[in-house]
């Protein structure tokens, strides 16, 4: 590989690094998987990126394969940020804001932008950027991009495919393309290009056309998902095409992603936060779907069960002393109003309050920052299970993002706490309860073969609850390598297949993240299992989900 790392150090701005150190940083990310690159890049430029991806592809037509993984800061919890061949470490060099408009709150993005150095900068303006993940402190734009993210705001706002308006992509053969929304006009251009993009538009146009009946069929009855590839709104009704809607959540395995344009919303920093204590989960789902129901629905609904709590207050005793006491009630949410009307915002307080009440539920209202802070600590106490260690054992992040239709939100609590029963696992629940997306990571020991092949057992039964409910298998995070084997399951095989089409229309000869979304089995996951777990690389900023 030598070679390899002395030609594109050669023709590169960047530095191309093969130290055994390097290599080893870049073999994990925040997933329990463990994959070894052969040399790490730093692009400076998009140029960089080009003459890799073309470089790659003249020694894949000459029967070599060597795999591209573009990465952000490593957050990723799917192992999709993980790659054998080279590494493309964004945020070295690619983090700038290259253009700002005030008055719309349009921004344009290099990849490794950290994402509130980012959201700082709209906060100035008057804008924010709402689909942004717990790991907003450390995590990128372009990570978020690849893995369509979205966080405690998207129960009101959508997700990060909602608000990228344009991209500017390196191809597999190194061509760059912009993406956006194409008049029918300007479509018929792009299919009589003689380009590899022009061939990309062509494919991706006839597959379109000739599966819109079964493409028109994709449901999953969630309010959000980020498995599979997303192929409902490429081509609409009046003949305009746009392929960005297909890269965002792609995970690198389309194209690499080297700038990114996004729409913003308005920045409203005075919200009234309400903390309601549910005694039992039938009310709890209750609350959720006439929470739903609103004139102006809350900017987040968030939930912890009374185990996370439990499993706090064994490990630190004093870190929600006087925010919540015992005996802690079944399940605690934080709703959160964000309205720009005052007025607004107090009816929908009365509202939410008669509905707590008729539920017998207790609560208590805040519209002081510092106060409303102190409840959200209820919600971020989730970051102490994911960094608690005893010993060996860990809280592992193997079925963390599944998400069902909000009325079957009961059902999916009461279907986990059953398969941590069965398993012997201590249970503890967090999560999005407005879209009934949860996050739960089992405490496992990999150095045990029991555990590992604990991990396995879980998955499987996890999975099929998640899609026996009509959910989805990734909500926030991708399929990536991990849930990949379950996503033929999520879509049945005539989808999988589209996918599997898609994937060889803009990689033929794999070059682009492969064993990531699609042609994934169990026995490739279990390969890349972790001996151990460990998130040392992200202590700085005490992880977060």
């Amino acid at each position: 590989m030598s070679k390899v790392a002395h030609y594109l150090q050669e023709h590169l701005m960047g530095e191309v690094m093969t130290s055994p150190d390097a290599r080893r940083y870049f073999a994990t990310d925040a997933s329990v998987l463990s994959l070894t690159p052969a040399l790490v890049v730093y692009p400076r430029n998009e140029n960089d990126v080009r003459k890799t991806a073309r470089f790659t592809w003249q020694l894949a037509e000459r029967g070599r394969v060597i795999p591209i993984t573009a990465r952000g800061a490593g957050t990723d919890l799917s192992g999709a940020a993980l790659g054998s061949g080279i590494v493309l470490a964004f945020p070295a060099h690619m983090h700038r804001i290259l253009e700002l408009d005030s008055k719309s709150g349009i921004v344009s993005v290099e990849p490794g932008i950290n994402y509130a150095k980012l959201q700082q900068t709209l906060n100035t303006h008057d804008r924010f950027l709402p689909p942004y993940p717990a790991s907003i402190e450390y995590s990128t734009i372009g990570g978020a991009v690849a893995n369509n993210s979205s966080g405690e705001k998207s129960f009101k706002y959508g997700d990060t495919r909602d608000y990228v308006r344009s991209l500017r992509v390196v191809l597999a053969n190194g061509e760059v393309i912009e993406t956006g929304r194409l008049s029918k006009r300007e479509l018929g251009k792009k299919l009589g290009l003689a380009t590899f993009e022009g061939e990309i538009y062509r494919a991706v146009d006839t597959l379109i056309e000739e599966n819109s009946e079964l493409i028109g069929k994709i449901q999953t009855g969630v309010t959000k998902n980020s498995a599979g590839y997303f192929l409902e709104d490429i081509k609409r009704k009046d003949g305009s095409f746009d392929l960005t809607p297909l890269i965002v959540g792609s995970q690198g395995t389309l194209g690499i992603v080297t700038e990114t344009t996004l729409e913003t919303e308005a920045f409203i920093p005075n919200t009234i936060l309400m903390a309601a204590y549910f005694s039992d989960l039938e009310s709890a789902q209750t609350a959720v779907l006439e929470l739903r129901d609103l004139p102006d629905m809350p900017s987040a609904i968030e939930m912890v069960d009374d185990q996370l709590l439990t499993v706090v207050d064994k490990l630190n005793p004093n870190q929600l002393k006087d925010v919540i006491t015992k005996p802690f009630p079944r399940v605690v949410m934080l709703i959160e109003f964000d309205s720009a009307s005052e007025r607004m915002q107090k009816r929908l307080i009365k509202k939410t309050q008669k509905i707590l009440e008729k539920l017998g539920a207790t609560f208590q209202v805040e519209a002081d920052p510092l106060k409303q802070e102190e409840l959200w600590k209820i919600r971020h106490a989730s970051a102490a299970v994911v960094a608690h260690t005893e010993g060996n054992i860990k809280a592992l992040p193997i079925i963390e993002d599944g998400i069902v239709p909000p009325e079957r939100f009961k059902e999916y609590l009461e279907g986990l706490y059953a398969i941590f029963e069965r398993a012997h696992l201590q249970a503890a629940v967090w999560g999005h309860a407005g879209d009934a997306h949860l996050h739960v990571q089992p405490f496992l020991d990999l150095s045990q073969v029991g555990d590992r092949q604990k991990v396995f057992r879980v998955m499987d039964e996890y999975y099929s609850l998640v899609l026996g409910l009509g959910g989805s298998i990734a909500g926030e995070h991708g399929e990536g390598r991990l849930r990949a084997p379950y996503l033929s399951q999520q879509y049945g095989a005539e989808v999988y297949s589209l996918f599997q089409k898609v994937k060889s229309i803009f990689d033929p000869y794999g070059t682009l993240n492969p064993g990531v979304k699609v042609n994934v089995t169990i026995d490739n996951v279990k390969q890349l299992l972790r001996p151990g777990y460990s998130l040392e690389h992200l202590y700085d900023h005490m992880p977060r989900s």
